[in-house]
């Protein structure tokens, strides 16, 4: 009982990041959607923001919406994140650039489902779409976008370990630790294509299309699988 009680209500993302946090503060110039950060595209997948509103789903200290908001001129971009420190983090670094980066401690799928039709962009790099169970965020992110509205995220093609991704709707458990230290388990969606595209589909998003990005170099390289869709005409 009590590895749940600490998945239910622990900050599960207490120590991620806190070293970078200590060592770097600039607003990044660019960022890239593969894994290693090191080689791939860069943030002009999105398209041109100008003008435009924007929302980086599980977006941790913020420093890829931070790049965005001083580099590509959005009317606004809102970092959504539900772990405290990670906002505390993110507010430290980039509370300086609001109003047009707004942060925002939020569970995901609630904040998109009371914001329909908000947003003209929506991305993951490695965020909440790898954490929150598909079937309910990506209804969510579709009811949260305007009509022909673009949802763009990366995601893991395979396991770190190597092994496949999943060919259902299933997550994997992986080792996390509460604040305290205690090791607890979280959930991670690595999923096939074929399975990414059918929940999109689902969810009523369109014009969906899947790149594979091949893994740089590194002791933990992995491939990534770069998705954009957009939401349909509403009925």
């Amino acid at each position: 009982m009590g590895r749940v009680t600490a998945l239910a209500s622990a900050d599960l993302w207490y120590h991620y990041g806190r070293t970078r946090h200590a060592s770097d503060r600039t607003v990044p110039d660019t960022f890239r959607w593969a894994w290693g950060q090191d080689c791939g595209p860069g943030p002009d997948v999105l398209g041109d923001l100008s003008g435009l509103c924007v929302a980086d789903l599980g977006a941790g200290a913020a420093r890829h919406a931070a790049h965005l908001a001083v580099h590509h001129r959005p009317a606004r971009v809102v970092a959504l994140d539900a772990s405290p420190a990670q906002h505390t983090m993110a507010t430290d670094l980039y509370g300086h650039l609001a109003p047009r980066l707004q942060l925002v401690r939020s569970d995901v799928v609630e904040h998109l489902q009371a914001a329909p039709g908000t947003y003209d962009v929506l991305y993951s790099v490695f965020g909440a779409v790898d954490f929150t169970e598909p079937r309910h965020l990506l209804p969510a992110a579709a009811s949260a976008l305007r009509r022909g509205g673009r949802l763009v995220f990366s995601t893991l093609a395979h396991y770190l370990s190597g092994a496949p991704a999943q060919p259902d709707v299933e997550h994997a458990d992986i080792p996390a630790k509460t604040p305290d230290g205690e090791p607890v388990t979280m959930r991670r969606w690595v999923l096939q294509e074929h399975v990414w595209a059918k929940l999109l589909d689902e969810a009523g998003f369109t014009r969906i299309s899947g790149d594979l990005l091949p893994a740089g170099q590194g002791p933990r390289a992995a491939d990534t699988l770069l998705l954009t869709a957009c939401r349909g005409p509403l009925p």
